[in-house]
Order: structure tokens, then C-alpha cells, then sequence
């Protein structure tokens, strides 16, 4: 008898449970199909179900990339975040178990990108093939939800309406070159003008809420809020509002004359009802103009005793002073309250201008611009003798003092004149705002504020128009030293950008 030796037992027993590949005839170990892993990759594709190219929708406005849905993230490439997008944009992938992914390097311009995944399944009874391959995403330009309602210009969520409800506008003008001055108006998707303010419109409400806290700071305004549904989903509670802020400013202006009421009288030192309004910032700065007695009247008093102008700078008539006294002894005013130093209170003879050598009664007032008077200058007052004022509080002064005429500045001479001495022009907000306000009186008496007001140009951004020369250095280069200019000194140059050829350069 024959005995085989161990080394063949060592060898039969390896061969042992080992088969024959039905494709490719290689020694494999048994499995359902009978093929090896080569032949299995031959026949059987697990990723047969799953695209090997797809799309990327990328906005160039915001660079980011669409995730779907409808969220647009800002991604960088090769990013996880750019991953993960590529992997929601992979149909197919729950088929199939996903062991690794990542990028394969192209060319940032290229508007490729690459994907190699690896994935296995299970394609018979127990037997799991893995297998690599790559997606190829195309990037595709498209502006997203955001970007498309900035640039129509016509969508908005949020919107801010300011209103003056006067027939003076200086205020308006005012509040528009500080909006231009701090930028303020840099996230509104729209301004439009309106005969009684004007109207911004925000796409989100924090921008909107941070326009009316700016506009809160500097003007004493009333402020009401509503809001409009549009759109709802009852199922996941979603409400679509439309929020309207509603501003409405106070009803006058620098140089309108008003009357106050009693309760505000107490509250400021006892100063006389009728005052004219110097300057309207974060408060009402106004001054009696018989004693130069001033106060600063809040916007929270001002809606709580709420008064009107009882004549506005449109109602302005010229006088000449004819004499003029001024009074040192400021002890007899019989108000509490603080007095400007920057005044000097005179007593004033006047003629109107328009009866000069006619009649030969002169009208004596008082008058807190005795610093700049001198007899023979031309002013501009309220003839409170021939007014008809329609105001309750003023009707209760009727056994009072009432002064005959209120000067409220200055008369410079002829207004076409200073218009053709103007070198200098503002910005506005829409261009028909310019346009339309060069043809009305207000604005021009406000450009005439501000060429009188030092402290007000300090607030304001004054440019040199281009259009215009022989700019005034200094005041002695003036064509007229008596009428106020602003001097080169303080305008600033507005950026002109001009084609240069280079070859001349």
C-alpha cells in the first residue's frame, strides 16, 4: 500500500473548497455566480444607476452655489461645503453604500469640477463589489433669488415712507444731504421721490429698521408701523409679510414763525409764544426774536403739545432799516430761560421796501439780528399786522404784545444774482429730485441757509461744480464781500471719471 506523503496532504488540502472561475478558469473560492472579482467588475456595474456628469448652478453676484432646494451658501472650492452640495446633486447614491469622496484637481476657470467617489454594494446573495468612479459637475451661471430682486429694482419686503406735511420743504433737503452724507442709504433697493418726502425700499427688515433709527437721530419724527400678509403655509406656519414704516416729520422748517402753547412756555423758562424756528436737527432749535431768549424742543414734547407755523419763509416781505439802536441792558426781558450770546438784541425802525419814499411812517420792532444790521440794509420779516392766522393759540394772544413785524434775516440782494455767484452744487438721493427742486423756492432758500450757516455746511457735503469757474479762495476774492459764499476751502472734489488714452499718458 501506498501512502501519500505529507507534503501532497499539506497541497490537497489547500486546493480543497477552491473552484474554477466559469469566465476566466482562475482558482477562486466558491460563490453563488462562480467568478472572481475581475469577471464580477465585467459583467456587473453597481453604479450603472447613478449619473456620471451633473450640473452646479453658481451665482456670479454673490458667489455662492445653489443646495438644494432653494438655499444658495457661499462655498469655496474643494470645501466641505462644496462637497457636500455635490453629493445632494448625485442621484442614486441610496442604491449603494458610499465609502470615500473627494476632489480631483482641475482648473479653477475651467468651470469643472470633479468628484472621485468610492462605493460598494451587495449584487448577490453575501457577495459585496466596491467600486471607484468620477462625476463630473458643470458649472452653470445663474443669479439667485437675492441678487435677481436687487437688480429689478421693483421687489421689496420692506418699505420706509417719509413725510413732511408743510409747504416748506428746506427740512426734506436737509435730511437728504445727511442720508448722502453717512451713507445711510447704501442696502435700499429703490428710492422714489414724492411730492411729500420720499419712499425707500429694503428687501430685509433689518435694513429697514436701521433706516429708521438713523433717520430717529437726526429729525424729530412720528413713527407708525404696519405690515400686509402676502402668502402663508399652514402647514409649516410660514407667514410672507410686507412691514411699512411710516415717518412723518415735523411741519416746519428753518425761518417759519410759530406760535407755542402755554404747557411748553413753563417748560422752557417762560418764553414767549412767538418764536422763530432757527435750525430743525435732533430737536427744534428756536429763539424768541425780541429778547433772543432760545430753547430746544424735543421731538417727544413736540408730538405731546404738538404747534404749526403760523407763517412761512414763502410769506417773507423786504424792509429797509431806516434806524436801528442797540439794547445793552438785557436784565428788563422777562424770560427764564437761556439767552444767546451770539445775538445782540437792537431796537429797528423799518419801511417796506416797496413804499420807500411813498410812506414816511416807519414801523419800529425789535429784532435779534443787531449784530448784522446796519441803517440802509434790506431784510426779509413777517408783517403780523395785515396776516391772516388761522392758529388757536395765536387767537389767545390777541391782549398781548404782539410785535408788528418779525425780521428773519438778511436781505444779500438779488436771488438770480447769488444763484450765478454759486460755485458749488449738492448731491441728491434721484436725480428728479435735483431737477425738479432747482425750479422752486425752497430749494434755493435752502442753498442760501446754508451759504449763511457755518455750522450748518459743517453737517453737509458741499462739492465744486466743474461746470463753473473762478471759485473763491478766500472772501476778499469775492465779486460781492458783503454776500455770504462758501469759499474753496470748504467744498470737496466730486470723483469724475475720465477716459485717458494711455497712449498719451
Amino acid at each position: 500500500m501506498e501512502y501519500i506523503s505529507s507534503g501532497e496532504n499539506n497541497q490537497g488540502a489547500n486546493v480543497q473548497g477552491k473552484i474554477l472561475c466559469c469566465g476566466c478558469g482562475s482558482l477562486i473560492d466558491p460563490n453563488p455566480l462562480n467568478q472572481c472579482a475581475a469577471c464580477l467588475r465585467t459583467h456587473i456595474d453597481i453604479t450603472e444607476n447613478i449619473p456620471k456628469q451633473g450640473t452646479l448652478f453658481f451665482c456670479r453676484n454673490c458667489e455662492r452655489y445653489l443646495n438644494p432646494p432653494s438655499e444658495w451658501v457661499h462655498a469655496s472650492l474643494e470645501s466641505r461645503e462644496l462637497l457636500s452640495i455635490c453629493l445632494k446633486r448625485i442621484k442614486g447614491l441610496k442604491d449603494v453604500k458610499l465609502i470615500d469622496a473627494g476632489f480631483i484637481w482641475t482648473e479653477p476657470h475651467s468651470k469643472r469640477i470633479k468628484v472621485k467617489l468610492t462605493v460598494h454594494a451587495e449584487v448577490s446573495n453575501g457577495i459585496v463589489l466596491q467600486q471607484v468612479f468620477v462625476v463630473e459637475f458643470t458649472v452653470t451661471n445663474q443669479m439667485c433669488d437675492d441678487c435677481h430682486r436687487h437688480e429689478a429694482k421693483d421687489y421689496w419686503k420692506c418699505m420706509v415712507q417719509v413725510r413732511q406735511k408743510a409747504s416748506n420743504k428746506k427740512t426734506l433737503y436737509y435730511m437728504e444731504q445727511m442720508i448722502l452724507k453717512h451713507k445711510a442709504h447704501e442696502n435700499s433697493l429703490g428710492i422714489k421721490n414724492n411730492s411729500s418726502g420720499l419712499d425707500f425700499f429694503y428687501s430685509g427688515e433689518n435694513h429697514a429698521r436701521k433706516m429708521v433709527d438713523f433717520l430717529q437721530t437726526i429729525l424729530p419724527v412720528k413713527m407708525t408701523q404696519s405690515k400686509k400678509l402676502i402668502s402663508h403655509d399652514i402647514h409649516s406656519n410660514i407667514y410672507n409679510y410686507k412691514f411699512t414704516w411710516a415717518l412723518d416729520i415735523v411741519p416746519i422748517s428753518k425761518g417759519s414763525l410759530v406760535c407755542i402753547g402755554k404747557k411748553l412756555q413753563q417748560n422752557y423758562g417762560n418764553i414767549a409764544p412767538i418764536c422763530l424756528v432757527q435750525n430743525v436737527a435732533n430737536v427744534i432749535h428756536v429763539i424768541d426774536p425780541l429778547t433772543a431768549q432760545i430753547a430746544e424742543i424735543s421731538g417727544s414734547n413736540y408730538f405731546r403739545y404738538p404747534f404749526t407755523s403760523i407763517s412761512d419763509p414763502k410769506q417773507l416781505i423786504e424792509y429797509t432799516v431806516m434806524d436801528i439802536e442797540i439794547i445793552k441792558d438785557r436784565k428788563q426781558f422777562p424770560g427764564q430761560g437761556p439767552i444767546s450770546f451770539k445775538h445782540v438784541v437792537a431796537d429797528v425802525w423799518l419801511v417796506k421796501s416797496s413804499e420807500l419814499g411813498i410812506n414816511e411812517s416807519n414801523i419800529h420792532t425789535k429784532t435779534h439780528l443787531g449784530h448784522l444790521l446796519k441803517p440802509g440794509d434790506s431784510v426779509m420779516g413777517y408783517d403780523l399786522r395785515d396776516a391772516v392766522i388761522n392758529n388757536a393759540d395765536f387767537e389767545k394772544l390777541k391782549n398781548e404784545n404782539i410785535p408788528d413785524v418779525v425780521i428773519v434775516k438778511k436781505n444779500y440782494g438779488d436771488k438770480d444774482k447769488r444763484r450765478r455767484m454759486r460755485k458749488w452744487k449738492l448731491k441728491h438721493l434721484t436725480e428728479d429730485v435735483g431737477s425738479s427742486s432747482d425750479i422752486g423756492n425752497d430749494y434755493n432758500e435752502f442753498l442760501e441757509d446754508l451759504e449763511e450757516d457755518e455750522e450748518m455746511r459743517q453737517k453737509v457735503n458741499i462739492y465744486k461744480d466743474s461746470r463753473k469757474q473762478q471759485i473763491p479762495v478766500d472772501v476778499n476774492d469775492m465779486e460781492d464781500p458783503s454776500c455770504p459764499q462758501i469759499t474753496l476751502e470748504e467744498m470737496l472734489d466730486d470723483l469724475v471719471i475720465d477716459d485717458v488714452d494711455m497712449g498719451n499718458a
